[in-house]
């Protein structure tokens, strides 16, 4: 090993920030938040066994932020005023982080008045002068300025969460130019995080290119009066005093007063006693079994990792100890009851009633909750006391569920039912499930209205909406949750009814086994509450919980034993026109291939349109198949290539008529004669109900075919339905959360907004531009690209991209929110609604391109479509007491399809009816979030869904 002297300074405040996202909050013994304690813990731990495993450093120290002001605020006042205050929950975090360094006996520094940063510049200069190789384990960009060598003496950096090694040539490829002139760069480019001006509409690519092809800040800001005329030369004359200020802004300080010499940060081992303590003291139970302590005389450790002697296996992971459990019993089957007398149904019951809480789960004979029989129940009241009560369960051994198969002994349908429902509706018992609607529905058709609930699997999404590529979060199944957060794994499904021919339904399953299956149900789903519910506060999420999504559960469920009825003629109608003209295109298409094939195989497809056809621009996937997805025929038929049209209208026509009007005749309920689809409220990422069994919400809008499957959706005889959607209700969001005073005064003076967007853009408005100004108003706030959009308009992307230029100078509200949303979801992984949803997005700052760009696009549209979920929810909770208070309690919601709720009501009542359920949708925002424009309402009315509008 070499004697060489080898520094690391760790940018602990990245760590910090990096822990808390990382992490699901957890509390210590005390009740104090400590989620993102045990993260930087883990993660300091880690950084440990890596560098011990390799050739590791000689001197070590932490570098953390004292305070948030610096010189730079003196300069610029306004610098990193934009920056929120830091979450609620971190704030008491801080000391127990700085707890955590001192630990491990490690030196911290952290001056007052001094930025983090420039410490970590002073320190690396200073130890690079004396001969010293420096790392400096961030991945902050201000820090790259740093990189190189002199004399013999490197800095370089290390990025920890990514396992990359940054040194000159990876700063280049970054910036495009050599570490000494990142500072130039980011000097133009700014940074909305840090509110650092820079040269407004200046981003990274025109930056690095600047500096690279003059050398310098000032030599590229000198080189705009000899460029010709453009939107950048007026930008880099006008702003040049920003990006100058922005110079010294982004210039890091090495020269501040050193608190400790070098040579106090020398490593000398990790003294194991320390960190024992506060491993114990804050209940990380699972790394204090990780470090060996408490088991008589701890060694001193030699060597900075302080678990060397145990490694074998065991790496600190992010969702390694994502909740710190109570001290539970792991969970014992055998210790669930099957009750099959009446006695012991009343006992748990009255046991139920002492609890004031109790986890509730069915057990069917189907999946569709409004044709399942019910089979059973299960109850929990804590760890493994819970119960299974079978109702409808007959001898398992022949398969047969006839009048005289052999029945075990059970209690009495009917009187089970009778002692349950007082339970199951009392307000002063919560009743808890996973995926509690479809419990819900299953117990009304049993005369039981359940309430108050609560879903675990939808407080798990209202957390962890979209963190499962991250590792964390995950899906929000019942074995999912149990595995993740209890370590626990349940048993299936399968393993108690079999799959396949040999499958046995659930009333065929043996007492014993039926009992262990069930009531671990319950068990599991009384223990993620009890784990899942305390994060609600710490992980902000209790108001879009309470306000938003927990209400709407029995709403929702009420939605779907109501269905919708429809034309059953009509369908069958529509299935024979479909099939027709399905078999003319077919013709068409193979007579214009020059033979037959499978049209509904990419294979045989692929193969006779860029082989036997010879189109170009063919390529092949992973598979050897070419692709033939919708955009690569839609190119091609651009093109001019006929026969890609033809097999779009091929595919169009074949998918509504197996998704629609095939499958809603196959929908129809024999008890009901209505169809009643299925709505997830933890299908959509950004918080949007998703409808399947059928799929209500991809009927299309605006073609004739979708308007024709919408005339088959029809009222009861002596019924209308009505109609009610939000008007362009994304766009109004966007112009209260952009703050776009255009748009505001437009939406407040009740203007046509795709209108005033073509008189701004385009300075008149005739048919032509104003739908063009419409696909810019909605494609901008999906976050598309030049290619996108001019794929969109027929144009070429140069021109398309002075389109959205135009536009953001038009409204630069809009460019500030889209930066500022993605500055922030870059920062915290998670973007959020005005009402605290939180999306997450782990690819956000993938190296994958297609990746990365795909969550950057996402990200700038979720608050505002998840904004508009929620809103949509808050008034579909509030209408059925509304409309019962105005004497309207008959008037039944039906639907509800992105934008739009669906009723059906007398035609008499269409008067009354109507201001009511306008009045709800257009204050559901209030109080909690109070716009700055106003929510418009259209109702229309009719004797079919396609009439209505």
């Amino acid at each position: 090993m070499s004697d060489k002297q080898h520094l690391y300074l760790v940018d602990g405040s990245a760590y910090i920030f990096r822990a808390y996202h990382r992490l699901p909050p957890l509390t210590n013994p005390e009740g104090t938040p400590v989620g993102a304690v045990y993260g930087y813990t883990t993660m300091l731990w880690k950084l440990a066994e890596d560098l011990d495993k390799a050739d590791g450093p000689t001197h070590l120290a932490v570098v953390l932020d004292k305070s948030g002001k610096s010189f730079r605020n003196e300069i610029y006042p306004e610098y990193k005023a934009n920056r929120p205050p830091a979450p609620e929950d971190l704030v008491p975090q801080f000391p127990l982080i700085r707890d955590a360094t001192r630990a491990f006996s490690l030196p911290l520094i952290e001056e007052p008045d001094v930025e983090a940063d420039d410490m970590i510049a002073t320190y690396a200069r200073a130890a690079q002068r004396q001969g010293w190789d420096v790392t400096i384990v961030s991945s902050d960009k201000d820090l790259m300025q740093l990189v190189g060598e002199v004399d013999g003496a490197r800095i370089d950096m290390l990025d920890t969460m990514k396992s990359n090694r940054i040194y000159i040539p990876e700063v280049e490829e970054k910036f495009g130019v050599a570490p000494e002139l990142v500072g130039d760069v980011l000097a133009l480019m700014g940074d909305s995080v840090d509110n650092i001006p820079g040269i407004f509409g200046v981003g990274p690519k025109t930056a690095s290119k600047l500096i690279a092809e003059h050398g310098n800040l000032t030599a590229a800001l000198d080189s705009a009066g000899e460029m010709k005329t453009s939107k950048l030369k007026e930008r880099l004359l006008e702003h040049r005093a920003d990006a100058e200020l922005s110079r010294v802004l982004v210039t890091l300080k090495e020269d501040c007063d050193l608190p400790m010499p070098l040579e106090e940060f020398k490593l000398d081992g990790v003294p194991p006693e320390p960190l024992a303590a506060f491993l114990e003291t804050h209940g990380f139970n699972s790394l204090l079994k990780r470090l060996g302590a408490g088991t008589g005389s701890p060694e001193r450790a030699n060597n900075l990792n302080p678990a060397k002697a145990e490694r074998a296996g065991a790496e600190a992971s992010p969702d390694g100890n994502v909740q710190d459990l109570p001290e539970w019993p792991a969970v014992d089957r055998s210790a669930y009851e099957c009750v099959q007398t009446m006695e012991r149904l009343e006992h748990w019951i009255e046991r139920a009633f002492a609890a004031r809480l109790v986890a509730v789960d069915t057990e069917t004979s189907s999946l569709d909750a409004m044709q399942a029989d019910l089979v059973g129940f299960s109850l929990g009241l804590g760890p493994n006391d819970a119960c299974y009560v079978p109702l409808g369960h007959f001898s398992g051994a022949g398969g047969s569920d006839d009048m005289f198969a052999e029945k075990p002994q059970q209690v009495d349908r009917e009187a089970a039912i009778a002692v349950l429902k007082p339970l199951l509706e009392s307000d002063a018992v919560i009743k808890v499930g996973q995926n509690i609607k479809y419990d819900l529905n299953v117990l009304a058709r049993c005369g039981i209205e359940v309430a108050p609930v609560h879903d675990t699997m939808v407080i798990s999404f209202d957390m962890d909406a979209g963190r499962s590529e991250d590792g964390i979060g995950g899906g929000h199944g019942m074995d999912e949750l149990a595995a993740r957060h209890l370590g626990h794994t349940c048993m299936k499904f399968k393993d108690v009814c079999g799959t396949g021919k040999k499958a046995i339904s659930f009333g065929e399953v043996p007492l014993d086994k039926a009992t262990q299956y069930a009531a671990e149900d319950a068990d599991v789903t009384w223990r993620l509450y009890q784990v899942l519910h305390r994060r609600l506060p710490l992980d902000g999420a209790t108001q879009v919980y309470e306000r938003v999504d927990r209400p709407l559960i029995p709403v929702v469920a009420g939605m779907e034993r109501e269905g919708i009825k429809v034309d059953r003629a009509a369908l069958s109608r529509l299935s024979e026109q479909f099939a027709e003209t399905t078999a003319r295109i077919e013709g068409e298409i193979h007579e214009e291939a020059g033979e037959q094939f499978t049209i509904g195989s990419p294979k045989q497809l692929g193969e006779v349109l860029f082989e036997k056809m010879g189109y170009k621009g063919g390529k092949k996937g992973k598979s050897g198949q070419y692709s033939t997805d919708q955009s690569v025929l839609e190119r091609l038929a651009i093109e001019g290539a006929t026969i890609a049209n033809k097999v779009l209208e091929y595919r169009q026509l074949s998918k509504l008529k197996s998704t629609y009007t095939d499958a809603l005749q196959e929908a129809i309920n024999p008890d009901t004669g209505r169809v009643h689809t299925s709505y997830s409220l933890v299908g959509a990422q950004t918080g949007r109900l998703s409808s399947t069994d059928p799929n209500l919400q991809n009927i299309p809008i605006r073609t004739e075919i979708g308007r024709e499957i919408r005339k088959a959706f029809v009222p009861e005889e002596g019924n209308v339905l009505l109609a009610a959607d939000y008007s362009q209700i994304e766009l109004r969001l966007a112009a209260h959360m952009a703050d776009v005073p255009e748009l505001r005064e437009a939406f407040a003076n009740g203007e046509d907004i795709h209108a005033r967007t073509a008189r701004e853009m385009y300075g008149e408005v005739d048919r032509d531009t104003r739908a063009k100004a419409k696909t810019i108003n909605f494609a901008i706030l999906y976050g598309i690209s030049r290619w996108g959009l001019a794929g969109r308009l027929g144009i070429e992307s140069d021109e398309a991209q002075e389109l959205i230029d135009t536009y953001f100078k038009r409204f630069p509200g809009i460019q500030s929110y889209i930066h500022a949303t993605l500055e922030s979801v870059r920062s915290k992984g998670y973007s959020e609604t005005l009402f605290g949803r939180k999306t997450w997005f782990p690819r956000i700052n993938s190296k994958n391109q297609a990746e990365r760009q795909g969550s950057e696009r996402a990200a700038i549209n979720a608050p505002i479509q998840g904004t508009s979920a929620d809103i949509i929810k808050r008034a579909m909770a509030r209408m059925k007491p509304a409309l019962a208070d105005a004497g309207l309690g008959h008037v039944r919601m039906l639907l509800q399809v992105h934008d739009e709720l669906v009723f059906e009501l007398p035609e008499g009542d269409v008067a009354a009816a109507s201001p009511v359920i306008e009045k709800v949708m257009a204050e559901a925002a209030e109080p909690a979030v109070t716009l700055s424009v106003p929510l418009g309402v259209e109702i229309g009315t009719g004797e079919s869904w396609d009439a209505a509008h």
